[in-house]
């Protein structure tokens, strides 16, 4: 039998947590275990493999070219591995309740494509036998995550700022972006602005979104979600570079000023490459119509 097909499912998240960690007393805490029953799976995942994956020193462990190649493929199975599970009780659920597996999962960014978002699902709603559609709302960049783990069966997702690899997509909107300023800020009576003049307003800094659980530097506050950002430009904290649909949510305190050199957004339906759901094709047929 090939070694790599004796790998547990185990083994694998516990290599996962201590190659992120970089520790293993770390990475013990965060599974809720002992540190020498950890370090001895890891050993033996190295023994089966037959490669050294961690150089361990008093200081921690550094990840060897063989380790780097087993966290990047060790993620993504065990994102397909939970992906599949809620996945199979989605429909299991949906079994019990009426004999129908097609409910599917829509994870959208808060605050983006409010109009695009209900032309759709009205659209959708009229086709005949249309699957049930749960929208769930996430934070900046979290909708990709979310499709590879399973707790969404299909996104919408906005270039530049989501990126698309390992996934099928397509395009169903374009626009220019806008820089949401406080309406009593002298910036908010100017027609157009360049993308350098928004990053450096010294009484204005602009907003800071969490790309994959890390803050980019800056003096702006950090943003957890749109209420929070709405508030704190209405009471002149800060600005936000944001889609131009995002002038649905915007209050009457802010105002939307035009980016005149910003590259323009797309927004596409975007989901799982080997997906086979009959339902959620439907719904890409659909979204394709708009």
């Amino acid at each position: 039998m090939d070694t790599v097909e004796s790998v547990e499912t185990r083994e694998l998240r516990y290599f996962v947590a201590v190659a992120e960690e970089r520790h293993f007393g770390r990475a013990a805490e965060r599974l809720g275990m002992a540190q020498p029953p950890l370090s001895r799976a890891v050993q033996q995942l190295e023994r089966r493999l037959g490669v050294r994956l961690l150089d361990r020193d008093r200081r921690g462990v550094r990840l060897t070219g063989a380790g780097e190649t087993l966290l990047h493929e060790g993620r993504a199975a065990l994102d397909a591995v939970t992906a599949a599970a809620r996945r199979t009780r989605r429909a299991g659920a949906a079994d019990a309740r009426d004999g129908r597996g097609d409910r599917l999962v829509l994870a959208v960014k808060a605050g983006f494509s409010h109009e695009l978002l209900h032309k759709l699902l009205d659209a959708h709603a009229a086709e005949p036998e249309a699957a049930e559609i749960e929208v769930v709302p996430s934070g900046l960049c979290e909708q990709a995550g979310m499709l590879r783990d399973g707790r969404a069966d299909v996104a919408l997702m906005h270039t530049p700022f989501n990126s698309l690899s390992g996934f099928d997509s397509e395009e169903l909107l374009t626009e220019g972006q806008v820089v949401v300023v406080p309406a009593a800020h002298p910036l908010a009576a100017r027609r157009s602005l360049r993308v350098a003049e928004t990053a450096g307003i010294p009484d204005l800094p602009l907003a800071r979104w969490s790309r994959h659980g890390l803050y980019p530097p800056g003096p702006g506050p950090e943003i957890h979600d749109q209420t929070q950002l709405a508030q704190l430009i209405a009471l002149g904290r800060t600005a936000a570079v944001v889609p131009e649909s995002a002038r649905a949510w915007l209050w009457a305190e802010h105002t939307a000023v035009p980016l005149s050199d910003a590259p323009p957004v797309v927004t596409h339906i975007a989901w799982p490459a080997h997906s086979r759901s009959r339902a959620l094709a439907a719904l890409i047929r659909t979204a394709t119509r708009l």
